[in-house]
């Protein structure tokens, strides 16, 4: 049984691929926020996810035409803006470091130990500031695999990487952020 989905903006698709102004700046407002969500996390700087943002939704007009309904525009569109974003940050010249080529690094943490059963409180800002200080492999690994839901063998695919490489980026990101909110937390104290 295959799965049908509403196309509930297919009459601004419509309009869009007649090259109607309007209905451009309608699915721009539409999409705009949650798109620049997804390249702030891929990108790390506002700035950078705001250029990302205005390249990829000139692609998504130029190549409105392609668009046949298949899937719903939301998905055509956040597959346009992660493939800009991968392709700026490659163009960055995009640093991961291979597992197979570094010796297994030592992650020793400082930070006290919290009691079993007790949770560090922090705010979804201060989760976000965490993640944009990443270093860009790491984040941009991250934000594919927890965020967009790509699996390692995808974002290996994508960033020319070997799949434990993948893995190993994000076990570190992780243990990044865990290390940087701590540190916050231990400082605000």
């Amino acid at each position: 049984m295959r799965l049908q989905y509403q196309n509930i903006h297919k009459d601004i698709v419509e309009r869009c691929q007649k090259g109607n102004r309007q209905a451009q700046q309608q699915l721009y407002q539409l999409y705009a926020k949650a798109m620049y969500n997804i390249t702030l996390r891929i990108m790390g700087k506002p700035e950078d996810a705001e250029d990302v943002l205005q390249d990829a939704f000139i692609d998504v007009f130029t190549k409105i035409n392609s668009f046949r309904g298949e899937a719903a525009i939301g998905a055509w569109i956040k597959r346009i803006v992660i493939n800009k974003s991968l392709n700026a940050v490659k163009k960055k010249k995009l640093i991961v470091t291979d597992i197979e080529t570094v010796e297994r690094q030592k992650f020793v943490s400082d930070y006290p130990n919290y009691e079993e059963g007790e949770t560090p409180q922090f705010t979804v800002a201060d989760i976000q500031a965490a993640i944009e200080g990443l270093p860009d492999g790491y984040r941009v690994v991250m934000s594919l695999f927890m965020f967009e839901g790509y699996s390692h063998q995808e974002i290996a695919s994508e960033l020319g990487i070997s799949e434990s490489t993948s893995k190993s980026q994000y076990s570190r990101a992780k243990r990044k952020v865990r290390d940087i909110l701590l540190k916050q937390r231990r400082v605000n104290n």
